[in-house]
């Protein structure tokens, strides 16, 4: 692994088979991906160039700037009648030696990713990234607005690289009449869709504060059809302890 002077971008090669489709084409196959760290949370792949079929490629002329990775050539990936615009880059004369030769495709422009023959969703799995899901006999109480909405002492307890253990609770352990479904849809690429709640104690409205997956990924099938609440936006009491509310990019 390589990391930049600023700390701001780390590098590291895969081993796995990568590959992206647009347009019904693969525009980029590659045994040699590089997982590039540009946010702390989660990597992206740059491909080698040599991997990108460049006949799906049009230059823009345009450039983009990154204070860490230098300027990139920018390029549309066109397929017959589709395009992404500008959802390819190349840093040519990168500041970061591990970036030249590579080819960054936009993960959300492309039709689907996948590592070897399973395609994967939202951004590519962080390999420091570790979930476990455990079988616990611990009290857990949820209160909204002072009213306690689930109690459980069968919870599963999902441990995930980074973030606040999440507390899965048997449906028949929740308040459901306080439940209103919600439209929101979430995708998480070690755990899967993300179906959600609102929850509705006296005239105010909580708005997605619970969720559920429905068909969760195979390596978090543990939690399917339980549900977790936001510790950030509820009390959370363990053992008859009150929780703080951690403090995330959820809050």
């Amino acid at each position: 692994m390589t990391t930049d002077g600023r700390g701001r971008v780390r590098t590291e090669p895969g081993t796995k088979r990568v590959r992206a489709v647009f347009g019904g084409q693969v525009v980029a196959d590659t045994l040699r991906p590089l997982m590039v760290w540009e946010v702390p949370y989660y990597p992206t792949y740059y491909v080698p160039r040599d991997d990108v079929r460049t006949g799906y490629l049009v230059a823009t002329g345009e450039t983009a700037h990154s204070p860490s990775r230098g300027d990139a050539d920018v390029f549309t990936v066109r397929v017959g009648d589709r395009e992404a615009p500008g959802a390819a880059l190349e840093y040519p004369d990168s500041p970061l030696e591990a970036l030249k030769g590579h080819v960054r495709l936009d993960f959300a422009a492309m039709d689907s990713w996948f590592e070897e023959d399973e395609e994967i969703f939202v951004h590519p799995r962080d390999p420091r990234t570790r979930i476990d899901i455990l079988a616990s006999s611990r009290h857990v109480r949820v209160e909204i607005d002072g009213v306690t909405v689930a109690e459980s002492r069968s919870p599963r307890l999902l441990f995930e690289t980074g973030l606040p253990t999440r507390y899965y609770l048997p449906k028949t352990d929740v308040r459901l009449d306080l439940l209103e479904p919600s439209d929101t849809i979430t995708r998480c690429p070690y755990k899967g869709e993300a179906e959600y709640y609102s929850v509705r104690v006296g005239d105010r409205l909580h708005e997605d504060v619970v969720w559920y997956y429905r068909m969760p990924l195979p390596e978090s099938q543990k939690v399917q059809g339980l549900v977790a609440f936001y510790d950030e936006k509820v009390d959370v009491y363990l053992d008859g302890v009150k929780q703080e509310r951690p403090k995330t990019k959820f809050a």
